[in-house]
């Protein structure tokens, strides 16, 4: 007989653990499973007159939750099935027991798919009695305790085929003193576990791309492999070029506040026709500048004419082409002495020649 304290002990075994399953797969698996239950006393035993027609068919559905590969709990819904009897006061006994079982369960996996169980449990059941075809009824509820073993298969990792033996003891009706019973039970039973197992990743080999030239550019992306590590490369690995400037300074004579080029200026002038004859692919432009004195807006455009003078005298005079020269003046913005001394005046007031074109060379780091 099972005592109240022995009911609570056993509900505690739902509180929540931490489950340890298999990688991917759910620790949560349900089923349900069929079965013949046979009945003690039952016509095998002396004390019954007669046998009735059984209905030994049980079967069962449940839910499990595993705390790890090797042990869970269950809880589920058991119908034992019914048997019949004629005792000696030639009364029919028409008996059946079922309700909600909790118990625990442990696997041990002995093969590849191979496992054997063990289970310990209680079944709060409900027993019945239709005594004499009905003109009686018997009925009480309570806990009985249960072990069970078995064998099962995993016919998929989700899947599993178990092969059940189950013990069921203190069947009793305590309530009229009609019954005291016990169980024996063989079956079948069918579990799905959710989840899914990972597939392992496989290792990923580490790949070293190396840069070769030291640009900064791997060499699996470097169109130019060659390139100097202290030249500034594109995103393809190649120099970046720049036009190289090539200045030369006129020693242009005007009269005061004058933009016509004395002939003893056309020396330096005649000098830079040559240098661009030989780089036809050169261009210049020529810079005016002039001395801190006088208004600045005037001095801006002095400084315009008179750079516009010696381009016209590099067109008209030595044949450069007109698409090769433009002018520029720049007034007092551009000074290399800063002041108003004759020195700075001096070195202020020039027109100098700044060509492109001749060449490209790279860009530096």
């Amino acid at each position: 007989m099972m005592n109240k304290t022995l009911q609570a002990v056993l509900l505690t075994s739902m509180l929540p653990f931490a489950a340890n399953a298999a990688d991917g797969m759910s620790p949560w698996y349900v089923g349900g499973g069929v079965g013949i239950n046979n009945y003690e006393p039952n016509c095998d035993q002396k004390t019954m007159k007669t046998c009735g027609d059984d209905d030994p068919y049980a079967w069962d559905v449940f839910a499990g939750f595993l705390f790890n590969d090797y042990f869970g709990v269950e809880l589920g819904y058991r119908d034992l099935g019914r048997a019949e009897w004629v005792d000696y006061s030639n009364k029919l006994n028409d008996v059946g027991a079922k309700g909600m079982n909790l118990g625990l369960v442990a696997f041990w996996p002995f093969a590849n798919r191979w496992s054997l169980s063990a289970e310990a449990g209680a079944l709060n059941y409900l027993m019945s009695n239709n005594k004499n075809y009905g003109s009686e009824y018997y009925s009480d509820s309570g806990v009985a305790p249960y072990v069970g073993a078995g064998i099962g298969y995993n016919i998929t990792d989700n899947l599993k085929v178990q092969a059940k033996y189950r013990r069921y003891e203190n069947l009793d009706e305590d309530k009229w003193k009609t019954l005291e019973m016990e169980s024996n039970y063989w079956g079948l039973e069918l579990s799905y576990r959710f989840g899914s197992k990972t597939k392992p990743i496989a290792p990923v080999a580490a790949v070293i791309i190396a840069d070769s030239d030291n640009d900064g550019v791997n060499d699996d992306m470097d169109q130019c492999p060659d390139t100097p590590s202290t030249h500034k490369v594109d995103a393809n690995g190649c120099t970046i070029y720049q036009e190289a400037e090539d200045k030369f300074e006129i020693e242009a004579k005007f009269d005061n506040n004058s933009a016509t080029v004395k002939e003893a200026s056309y020396g330096d002038i005649k000098d830079l026709a040559e240098y661009m004859s030989k780089h036809p692919n050169a261009e210049v432009t020529i810079a005016g500048h002039a001395s801190n004195m006088g208004k600045a807006d005037y001095n801006m455009d002095l400084s315009e004419r008179r750079a516009i003078a010696v381009a016209d005298v590099l067109i008209n005079e030595y044949g450069v082409a007109p698409g090769k020269v433009s002018s520029k003046g720049y007034g007092i913005t551009r000074p290399l002495i800063e002041g108003s001394s004759v020195e700075a005046n001096q070195a202020n007031r020039r027109i100098d020649a700044h060509v492109t074109g001749t060449e490209k060379v790279p860009v530096l780091k």
